[in-house]
């Protein structure tokens, strides 16, 4: 009514009133009456904002790659983008121009451009493994890039959801990856059956040496008894050697005591020492003697007559003497 304005702005609305080119009032959550003929009211908004964007840039190997994020930031400097943009709002509060939504994409156009840089260094295979280094590298050089500053802004974050290849592209990947997975699952195969084989030779061979440990010990036994019946065969012999020796001088001694006790012997005659052997001799004996002296004179008996008579009489009289009949085959001789 009659050209007052009213105006009443939110904490994260920085309002700017301008009369005849020059600011009159401004602050952020202000409200005030104004008299729209001759001013020209400004509205930024503070608050952060977040804009979604996606890139189809070429990697260093010549492959399509898009690249999908979102870039959020405020505004930090009102006046200065006042005076690049146009921010101004009619009586009902709408912007009169379209540059409020030239900022984003000014944002847009300056992270696109970093981005490229990145993704003209990257092959494919680095890129869509490289996220966070392309979220690094980018969101640094926005912090420090002069087109940014330039617009009163500051970037908050960035964000890259995702980085993808063509379908055609990322069938070859998988299909790579897949064989490589494969590959990897083979050689972990080959390599459990390497281990198998290897612990089960291990243990054939500790069995092995189980039975090598067992058989030296049942040799050790072994020899450990042959030694001990060798040293007892060894006493034997020992013993045995010392018996003979002792036979031998206890035969030694007996010889040498018969030689002592038979050489006063020598020179006596044998008739001699058989008469005086205890008991002295029987009749058979000296018959026999007789009979040996008779031979051993021959030559000095001139006739010798011995009937049977006789001697059925010598004999008779010797077994009578003993106590015994005489046999008939004797009476017969």
């Amino acid at each position: 009514m009659l050209g007052i304005g009213y105006v009443q702005s939110p904490p994260t609305t920085y309002v700017m009133l301008f009369r005849k080119g020059k600011p009159v009032c401004e602050g952020a959550g202000l409200s005030f009456f104004y008299f729209a003929p001759n001013a020209t009211l400004v509205q930024i908004p503070l608050a952060s904002t977040d804009v979604p964007f996606v890139f189809n840039e070429v990697t260093s190997d010549f492959q399509d790659a898009t690249i999908q994020g979102e870039l959020t930031f405020r505004v930090n400097n009102p006046g200065k983008l006042a005076s690049l943009l146009d921010f101004s709002v009619n009586g009902r509060g709408r912007y009169r121009s379209e540059d409020p939504s030239k900022l984003s994409d000014r944002l847009i156009h300056t992270t696109q451009t970093l981005a490229r840089a990145f993704t003209l260094r990257k092959t494919l295979r680095e890129l869509l493994v490289g996220s966070d280094e392309l979220v690094a590298q980018v969101f640094a050089q926005l912090a420090e890039s002069p087109a940014v500053a330039m617009l009163g802004v500051e970037v908050i974050n960035l964000a890259v959801l995702s980085i993808k290849a063509t379908p055609e592209m990322a069938k070859a990947l998988q299909a790579e990856a897949r064989e490589k997975l494969l590959l990897e699952a083979d050689e972990a195969i080959y390599a459990r059956r390497n281990t198998a084989v290897e612990l089960e030779r291990q243990i054939k061979e500790n069995e092995l040496n189980t039975e090598i440990a067992v058989e030296q010990k049942q040799r050790q036994v072994r020899e450990t008894k042959l030694q001990a019946d060798i040293a007892i065969e060894q006493e034997r012999a020992t013993l045995v050697d010392n018996r003979i020796e002792n036979e031998r001088k206890e035969a030694s001694a007996k010889a040498d005591a018969l030689k002592a006790m038979l050489d006063p012997l020598k020179e006596i005659d044998w008739r001699t020492l058989l008469a005086a052997a205890p008991g002295g001799l029987d009749a058979n004996q000296m018959i026999a003697m007789a009979f040996r002296d008779l031979a051993d004179n021959a030559d000095k008996v001139g006739n010798l007559n011995i009937s049977p008579d006789l001697l059925s009489t010598l004999l008779g009289e010797q077994e009578q003497s003993n106590g015994s009949k005489p046999a008939k085959g004797n009476r017969r001789r």
